[in-house]
């Protein structure tokens, strides 16, 4: 009898066969293994995204993250406040009357100064001195001339002059007096005709329109 024989079995001989046997290692998990590498790549990258929206709003760029998609920001229009005011300066333009003008020619050509003053006196003007510029503007004024004034009389007196003579230069200093000047510059030749230089100065008169509001904004 074989040792391999159980004890009962008549004397019948029993044998192992084949190469497989079972084996006591553990199996892997493989799946569970992906799964929580897949689980840790993606808890990564929310802590980066997250970081990246932090850096934004501390940055300053919330504002063009949070805006709403094909919408521009705009810069603001003028005021209405800027607006009025504007036009009452406009409204409150001088009257050639009350403006005293001084006629002073920068030029060698003789007899300029005169002619412009009476012109000038012809279209309600007050004519104050006559005469030639002083030496800071004679023969140094290559343009058709140029209208000066104190600083206060930038948005009005000078304007309302500016309109008697096209592509004037307008300039003010730190003179105490109201008197404005109209130097002649050796590109001038001649005033702008009447009827122009009226309708110039109700252009100035005229308040702008407000602006419209532009779309998309």
């Amino acid at each position: 009898m074989s040792m391999l024989t159980p004890p009962g079995m008549g004397g019948k001989k029993y044998r192992i066969t084949g190469d497989r046997y079972p084996r006591m290692r553990r199996p892997r998990h493989r799946r569970r293994i992906v799964l929580t590498l897949l689980a840790g790549a993606c808890a990564l990258g929310l802590v980066g995204w997250g970081s990246l929206q932090l850096i934004d709003v501390f940055g300053g760029k919330a504002g063009t993250a949070q805006a709403a998609p094909g919408k521009k920001k705009c810069k603001p229009d003028e005021t209405a406040e800027q607006a009025r005011a504007k036009a009452a300066a406009r409204k409150a333009l001088p009257k050639p009357g009350t403006l005293t003008v001084n006629v002073l020619n920068a030029t060698p050509r003789s007899g300029l100064a005169k002619h412009t003053a009476e012109e000038l006196e012809k279209r309600g003007f007050k004519i104050g001195k006559v005469g030639n510029a002083p030496a800071g503007y004679d023969k140094q004024v290559k343009g058709t001339g140029i209208v000066l004034g104190p600083r206060a009389a930038a948005q009005g007196p000078l304007k309302v002059l500016g309109t008697q003579l096209a592509g004037a230069e307008q300039k003010t200093d730190n003179r105490k007096g109201t008197d404005i000047d109209l130097i002649i510059g050796s590109g001038f030749k001649e005033l702008t005709t009447a009827k122009d230089a009226e309708k110039a100065v109700a252009a100035l008169a005229k308040p702008s329109p407000q602006p419209a509001h532009r779309a998309g904004c």
